[in-house]
């Protein structure tokens, strides 16, 4: 296993709407390789575009900072519902580094994916485990925190984002 280096903002392949991943892929050494990299970052989920595969997976453990690790991996996933009951909260994200953002979700979401071993899953998750799954999956699509904003709150937040990060470099 090794460390993947995780692709930042505004890096385009973040705002590219990954392929899906075929049946015949081989994605062992990648799925070990996201999973070492994800607990490193430390993070709760990274999407296959952060780590500049363009390709409809994530993988995610929402609970391995208070307890043990429960690592899931989706591939190819289809959101079959979202709730209409909604919650703000605060999001960070590994290729953001240094910016949360008050993010509007949906509390519950049902999802249909396959497995590291290819097996049909689904499931319904409410809590972090849905906001997790929302955040990796706008990944899929392209979509980062920022697209969550009007344009002007939009271009704030990059304006902050970059201001700090040309600070530190």
């Amino acid at each position: 296993m090794s460390l993947l280096p995780i692709v930042q903002w505004p890096d385009p392949r973040l705002s590219t709407a990954c392929a899906p991943v075929g049946a015949d892929e081989d994605l062992g050494t990648l799925i070990d390789d996201m999973l070492e990299t994800m607990y490193a970052a430390p993070g709760r989920g990274l999407a296959a575009p952060q780590v500049g595969v363009l390709k409809r997976m994530f993988v995610m453990d929402v609970d391995w900072k208070e307890g043990p690790r429960n690592p899931v991996v989706m591939i190819n996933p289809e959101v079959m519902w979202r709730s209409d009951d909604t919650t703000p909260a605060e999001e960070a994200c590994l290729s953001i580094p240094g910016l949360s953002t008050r993010i509007t979700r949906p509390t519950k979401i049902r999802i249909r994916w396959q497995d590291a071993d290819r097996a049909a899953q689904e499931q319904t998750f409410d809590g972090f485990a849905a906001r997790c799954i929302q955040h990796e999956y706008d990944h899929l699509d392209g979509r980062v925190t920022f697209d969550h904003f009007s344009s002007e709150e939009r271009r704030l937040l990059e304006a902050q984002y970059l201001s700090q990060n040309e600070a530190t470099a």
